[in-house]
């Protein structure tokens, strides 16, 4: 695949992850989900739609056909919260319309405080012993009610003709010299800056459990204000600002902007010594499916690390593996990854108090 083609790929398939992973925080298309290889003796598999769905069913379902003989009912699933909708509705009639599907985080806590999960049998999925512990998602019983599936980065990023050295830590962004030069993302659910000023500055996310903590953090993130000249929910906007030096620094995906800068763009994507946000989808199963061994099978084999690898190759995503398990180079894995330890999101603050979150962000940060 020749770079040029490679980004526009990765391009729709990053717009794709915005939308359907919350981290854009963009509105739910309501749109009825999208079925292939209809069969009533497949496992039907949801995944974000687009691009993204293409390149499982072209790398991934056919070899896993070939290699278990289970068939894939490909889906493709609408955005936003709306396929967690769907498939709490339909549980609550027996219907599954998808058996196993790749939930962004706070979907699937919602999905998991409802119970809509199956849980999973760990010792079918021996696999998962690959992944780290935080891409395994559990009821409080300890069973298991989602598994990493792939996962992405959000790093520092800047023009490199505006900044021809790159910065070393997120404290940059507080840099009064850096004054009207920020691009960040809009939303306390798709930013993860809350996380990021609280890695960087009070040494790590506990300070996040309490609403006082929040408000301690918020109340740092707000010096960053006069340094924002754009508050982006439109990703291609940014990009075009970052690449013509408009706004030459900010936040954004490694990935995408190491494409970029693949194709002669002047921009760097910067792992910071407090590390990249690490976000992710994870594998949940209906309670209502009727092909729960399927699905475990299915699980286990997406947690490989020659799946993962293929999964970095062809899609674009991070490993949800350990480094050494994959057979990736050293060039594949940094233009998807970082050995640097991940600033992990605190989705379960969005779940218990997004209501109030919501309104603090509007009032303290970007109002």
């Amino acid at each position: 695949m020749n770079k040029v083609k490679k980004a526009s790929s990765q391009l729709t398939r990053r717009s794709v992850l915005k939308a359907s992973a919350g981290i854009a925080g963009a509105a739910a298309l309501q749109a009825p989900f999208v079925a292939r290889a209809q069969s009533s003796e497949s496992l039907k598999v949801g995944t974000y739609g687009g691009y993204f769905q293409d390149s499982f069913d072209a790398h991934v379902y056919p070899d896993f056909t070939k290699d278990t003989g289970i068939e894939i009912e490909s889906i493709g699933e609408p955005t936003g919260e709306a396929w967690l909708v769907q498939l709490e509705t339909a549980a609550r009639a027996g219907q599954a319309p998808a058996d196993v599907s790749m939930m962004a985080q706070v979907p699937r806590l919602k999905g998991q405080n409802s119970r809509l999960w199956a849980p999973l049998d760990e010792a079918a999925i021996p696999n998962s012993r690959n992944l780290p512990d935080h891409f395994a998602h559990r009821y409080e019983d300890g069973s298991i009610s989602g598994i990493g599936a792939v996962s992405w980065y959000i790093t520092l990023v800047t023009n490199t003709d505006t900044y021809p050295e790159a910065p070393e830590s997120w404290k940059v962004l507080w840099d009064p010299a850096n004054e009207d030069s920020l691009g960040l993302l809009a939303l306390v659910t798709n930013s993860f800056l809350l996380e990021i000023t609280s890695t960087t500055w009070f040494g790590g996310t506990g300070i996040l459990d309490a609403e006082d903590g929040i408000l301690q953090v918020m109340d740092k993130l707000a010096e960053v204000r006069p340094n924002v000249r754009l508050w982006y929910r439109d990703e291609g906007q940014f990009q075009q600002a970052l690449e013509t030096g408009e706004i030459p620094m900010g936040q954004y995906y490694h990935d995408v902007t190491g494409l970029a800068a693949a194709d002669g763009q002047p921009v760097r994507s910067t792992f910071p010594v407090e590390g990249g946000v690490l976000d992710s989808g994870s594998w949940s199963v209906s309670k209502a499916s009727e092909r729960i061994e399927e699905a475990h099978v299915f699980i286990d084999y997406m947690c490989q690390p020659s799946i993962q690898s293929k999964l970095s190759r062809f899609v674009g995503t991070a490993p949800t593996i350990r480094r050494e398990l994959t057979d990736l180079t050293d060039e594949e894995f940094d233009s998807v990854a970082s050995d640097i330890p991940p600033i992990l999101p605190r989705y379960d603050i969005y779940n218990a108090r997004g209501d109030w979150l919501n309104q603090k962000w509007s009032e303290l940060i970007v109002g």
